[in-house]
């Protein structure tokens, strides 16, 4: 027999540019899908960008008005510039790789490409564990808000259990398609509750008691949980091969990265700098707390479509790696039998239950996101993709200076992922330590908006 003929994708170029023989990681995750009941390769690269831009800009920019107080507005302007610009050129070579390896639907086939099995396993793991922390997030922040619009009417426990069925049911549907129409929803919420937030604080003006500081003193472990918020902000990467398999067109990828790019950067700088500006140090967290008794609780009111779909979203990447691990190269990937569906329902309210004990038992906003920041985005947003280009490069790492200087980049890339998780894990771990000292504790019916 003759050698496999060697593939190269001349769109990857300056990239990868590495050819290597054809093998079954040409495969389609969802290979051919002519007459099946329920076809998943539907998405154009806008609705693409939308469903990008709900997953991402979403609970992280309402702690980012907080971080500017607790590292200071110059540092804090330069860590979402500079992490904005970062996660830009990382969820630029995730889509490299993706087309180098177009079986890969999730961080989990990453993970076997790059480790074999071993790799495959502890990624997939890895994801699907971040996925249904970010979940819980969602759930806390659904009881915060429900505490505002009540003004506490009821035990925060039933609070949370409410939303979590809330976002099982809008789960449901099987394809990313069916939930592209409810992210376009998501970000008009989130946009507008922001919005209403900036006039709200803007109205009031600067009260003689709200105190700027361009720098400030704190202790390590606080001013990292900072950073750490900052970095979840830009938490939507683990989920973009699930997003770029089920579009028309994968090569289109790039246009909604940007879309999503130019988009959060931009929103989440003017944002946080408008309310700490009018706030100061006592701004709250979520930021949409900031404003008067009203105006919170129409801004709560306005936000909660994407406090809830973008938990959705989330949990329908999540369901379907699990599915697809089942159901790969089988009939009931794509068939619509009670089988396939009872399957999937259960492997929602599998997942949707360990995300609301999630929830319950790490009350603090900004500590679950920093905890969930340190132990998966500072791989999967940053440090992975250097890994990634690092592997796809072998061999060509200084051809040239360009090669040179991207190859230190990456390896730059890789220690910086590092440093995120050791230092993000011991500063999220005094904090959620020390929770229960400021009046917060697990499982607790107390009033978490406060």
């Amino acid at each position: 027999m003759t050698e496999p003929e060697p593939y190269k994708d001349a769109s990857l170029e300056g990239i990868e540019g590495t050819a290597r023989p054809r093998d079954k990681y040409q495969d389609d995750p969802f290979g051919n899908e002519e007459g099946n009941k329920i076809q998943y390769k539907t998405l154009t690269w806008w609705q693409t960008a939308f469903i990008m831009i709900a997953e991402t800009i979403s609970l992280g920019i309402l702690s980012l008005p907080s971080v500017l107080a607790t590292v200071g507005l110059v540092a804090g302007v330069i860590l979402i510039i500079g992490m904005g610009i970062i996660a830009t050129y990382t969820g630029y070579v995730l889509g490299q790789y993706k087309l180098a390896y177009p079986h890969i639907h999730t961080m989990g086939d990453a993970g076997e490409v790059l480790a074999g099995a071993w790799g495959r396993e502890i990624c997939g793991f890895a994801q699907a564990t971040f996925l249904v922390f970010t979940m819980g997030s969602h759930i806390l922040a659904f009881s915060i808000m429900m505490n505002v619009l009540t003004n506490h009417a009821l035990c925060t426990i039933w609070f949370m259990v409410i939303g979590t069925i809330i976002s099982f049911i809008c789960t449901l549907p099987r394809t990313l398609k069916s939930v592209s129409h409810l992210s376009i929803a998501s970000f008009a919420s989130v946009l507008a509750a922001i919005l209403i937030t900036m006039i709200g604080v803007g109205v009031k003006g600067i009260r003689p008691e709200v105190e700027l500081e361009m720098t400030t003193e704190n202790t390590f472990d606080k001013a990292f949980i900072g950073v750490m918020n900052i970095i979840f902000a830009y938490a939507g990467h683990l989920a973009f091969f699930s997003f770029i398999s089920e579009m028309k067109d994968p090569k289109e990828y790039p246009k909604a990265l940007f879309s999503l790019q130019i988009s959060d950067t931009i929103l989440y700088l003017v944002a946080a700098v408008v309310i700490y500006y009018y706030t100061g140090k006592n701004v709250a967290s979520p930021a949409l707390g900031s404003t008067g008794p009203l105006l919170r609780k129409i801004a709560y009111g306005i936000a909660s479509p994407t406090i809830i779909i973008a938990g959705v979203i989330n949990a329908h990447v999540a369901a379907k790696y699990v599915y697809l691990r089942m159901f790969r190269g089988t009939k009931h990937l794509g068939a619509g039998s009670l089988y396939s569906n009872t399957v999937w329902v259960v492997i929602l309210v599998i997942i949707w239950v360990i995300a609301w004990v999630i929830a319950e038992a790490i009350p603090s906003f900004n500590n679950l996101l920093a905890l969930i920041s340190a132990l998966f985005v500072s791989w999967f947003t940053y440090g992975v993709s250097g890994v990634m280009w690092l592997h796809i490069n072998k061999g060509g790492w200084f051809l040239n200076w360009k090669k040179t200087c991207l190859t230190v980049i990456n390896f730059g890339i890789c220690v910086m992922g590092i440093a995120i998780a050791v230092l993000g894990l011991y500063s999220s771990g005094k904090a959620i330590h020390d929770q229960d000292a400021n009046g917060l504790s697990a499982f607790s019916c107390a009033d978490n908006s406060q």
